[in-house]
């Protein structure tokens, strides 16, 4: 698990800079999709925050296991529903992460997610 927080660090570092370097595509996707991909995004900074030690995200259940699995099976359904590449879902992953840090939003998307991620079954 300690391997996937340290690999889920990385791929949120190397999110922000691919987001930060080229525009994401402006896919089509649905609300569903959408919300998928936020809270996916959401898992990832706490699960990473959570490795940390960060006392704020120490608030929130332990998500290394259930929230890679959540991240991982929503990036491959979004691939499959959209046909979009890896490196499209990886620009739309990064915009997330700059548009929870820029918005401050990621405590306020936490509790919808937390219900998303329960309804899951996973």
């Amino acid at each position: 698990m300690t391997r996937f927080l340290t690999s889920a660090a990385l791929a949120l570092a190397s999110l922000a800079s691919a987001a930060q370097a080229q525009e994401p595509p402006e896919p089509n996707l649905t609300i569903e999709q959408r919300t998928a991909l936020r809270c996916s995004v959401a898992f990832a900074l706490v699960a990473e925050g959570q490795a940390r030690g960060d006392a704020a995200m120490t608030a929130y259940p332990a998500l290394g296991e259930r929230g890679r699995e959540f991240f991982v099976r929503t990036s491959a359904r979004i691939m499959d529903e959209t046909g979009l590449s890896r490196d499209a879902v990886v620009g739309l992953m990064g915009a997330e992460v700059e548009s929870l840090r820029e918005e401050g939003a990621l405590d306020r998307v936490m509790s919808p997610c937390m219900l998303l991620l329960d309804a899951s079954g996973l």
